[in-house]
């Protein structure tokens, strides 16, 4: 696993290899990538359910102006560090060692509000649509964000999603990854 592109492209990151964690694949990334590089440049970004981290360094290494890494796992938190160190981002990153609520519900004290949020939980946990529907009640989305969905049960998702108060206005497929991006409903 690699940054593709930016000021860290070609660094190998670091990641763990269990069941409670699985990398973004390059291709599937490289494509995410693409699609939102217009929205990258000076924003803030929460990599929710970080894992390695991968997700918000390559946001940081294209522009972002920071990123918030939540990830309850102390294995996976100590990893992102390393990853951080490696890129040379730490003073961009903030990594939260904490489960997702109680770590957006720190952030809402803090008063911080994000242009990405990406959310790739374990598969089998199916608590996706939670995480979302708590971002939409703490208002931790700014106006014009997107939430992007990793997920591998992409009607699962969507059944819930339609009694939210969001559009999915992109779904892409690549194997047996979904992506899905959301936005606020006008």
């Amino acid at each position: 696993m690699r940054v593709i592109s930016g000021k860290a492209r070609g660094t190998k990151l670091n990641s763990i290899e269990s069941l409670a964690t699985r990398p973004t694949l390059d291709r599937v990334k490289e494509s995410l990538f693409n699609m939102i590089q217009g929205k990258i440049d000076d924003s803030t970004v929460l990599d929710l359910f970080a894992g390695s981290g991968a997700i918000g360094i390559e946001c940081i290494s294209r522009g972002a102006k920071k990123a918030y890494f939540c990830e309850k796992s102390q294995e996976a938190a100590k990893m992102i560090y390393q990853n951080l160190e490696k890129t040379k981002f730490l003073n961009n990153a903030i990594v939260i060692q904490k489960d997702y609520k109680k770590g957006l519900k720190m952030l809402k004290e803090k008063e911080i509000t994000f242009d990405i949020v990406y959310i790739d939980p374990p598969y089998q946990e199916d608590i996706a649509v939670e995480a979302v529907k708590q971002i939409l009640e703490l208002d931790s989305l700014k106006k014009d964000g997107i939430i992007i969905i990793e997920t591998d049960d992409e009607q699962r998702e969507l059944k819930e999603l339609e009694k939210l108060n969001l559009n999915v206005y992109d779904l892409r497929k690549y194997g047996r990854v979904h992506l899905m991006f959301l936005n606020r409903k006008e």
